[in-house]
C-alpha cells in the first residue's frame, strides 16, 4: 500500500508579532483593549520575531532538523507569511521553494471578543466570559468567532489535502498557537482532556518546532509519530530571546 502521509511534518508557530508586544503592554497598563489599528490578518512580526524566524531558518540550514522541507504551507496572516519568507531566506529551504498560502491555517477567529484583554471581555461581555467558563475553550464559540472544534474541522480538510498531494514529502507548516495544538489533537488522536492538559502546560513558543515523522511500523498502515514538541533550540542556540505569550488579539487565547 502506498504511503499516504509526508515523510516529515514540521508545524511551527510564527515569530513574535507586533500584536504580541501590544497585548503585553495592554495587560501591563490594565487596559480593556489592545492598542492595534487595522486587521489581525495584517499584524506583522516584531523585530524580535524577524530574528527568531531567521534563527529558525539557520537551524534547519545547519542540519539541526536533520533535513529541510520541500513543501512550505503558511497561514494567510502576514506574521506567518513573513516567518516563512525569513525562514526560507536564512536557508531553511531552497530559495525557489514556493510558500503555499492555505486559508485553513488561519488564526482562530475571535468574533466580538477580537482585540479585548481578559479584563475587557469580563467588563464588556460578562455573559461570554461566563459561557466560556461553563463550556471551556474547546467548545466555546464567541458570536462571530470560532471554537477549537471549528478550527479542528477545517484542519481535518487540510490534512486530507496534505495526504492527497504531499505523501512522502517533507512539509513545513507555519501557522498559529491554536493551530499547532489542534494539529496535535488530530494527528495524535487525542481527546478534549488530553489536548487541554498539553495546553495548560504552557504556551507554544514563537518559532518553536513540533515535528512528526512517518513510522511504517506504527499501526496497520503506518502513521505520523510525534518526534518533538515545542522545541525552542533554534533560538536558544543563537542566544535569541524565546517568547511564548498567547496570541495578541484576544487574551483568552482560543
Amino acid at each position: 500500500m502506498k504511503q499516504r502521509w509526508p515523510e516529515r511534518l514540521w508545524i511551527v508557530r510564527h515569530g513574535q508579532s507586533a500584536g504580541n508586544v501590544a497585548r503585553d503592554a495592554a495587560h501591563a497598563a490594565g487596559l480593556d483593549r489592545i492598542a492595534l489599528d487595522g486587521r489581525d490578518v495584517d499584524v506583522p512580526l516584531s523585530a524580535l520575531g524577524e530574528r527568531q524566524s531567521e534563527a529558525l531558518g539557520r537551524w534547519f540550514a545547519q542540519g539541526k532538523a536533520n533535513d529541510r522541507p520541500d513543501v512550505i504551507l503558511s497561514s494567510p496572516y502576514l506574521r506567518a507569511i513573513q516567518t516563512a519568507q525569513l525562514f526560507r531566506g536564512a536557508g531553511g529551504a531552497d530559495a525557489e521553494e514556493p510558500i503555499c498560502v492555505d486559508e485553513r491555517l488561519r488564526e482562530k477567529e475571535f468574533g466580538i471578543l477580537d482585540g479585548l484583554t481578559t479584563q475587557g471581555i469580563t467588563r464588556s461581555f460578562p455573559d461570554q466570559a461566563e459561557f466560556r467558563r461553563i463550556l471551556g475553550k474547546f467548545y466555546h464559540r464567541p458570536p462571530g468567532g470560532e471554537s477549537w472544534c471549528d478550527v479542528i474541522f477545517r484542519l481535518r480538510a487540510l490534512m486530507d489535502t496534505v495526504s492527497l498531494h504531499y505523501a512522502e514529502r517533507r512539509v513545513l507548516i507555519v501557522a498559529h498557537q491554536v493551530v499547532v495544538l489542534c494539529m496535535r489533537y488530530l494527528i495524535d488522536n487525542l481527546d478534549e482532556a488530553a489536548i487541554l492538559a498539553i495546553d495548560k502546560e504552557g504556551d507554544v513558543a514563537n518559532c518553536a518546532v513540533t515535528e512528526y515523522r512517518f513510522d511504517p511500523s506504527a499501526g496497520r498502515d503506518g502513521r505520523l509519530v510525534l518526534a518533538r514538541y515545542n522545541v525552542t533550540a533554534p533560538m536558544e542556540e543563537e542566544n535569541e530571546t524565546v517568547t511564548s505569550a498567547p496570541d495578541a488579539i484576544v487574551a483568552t487565547r482560543g
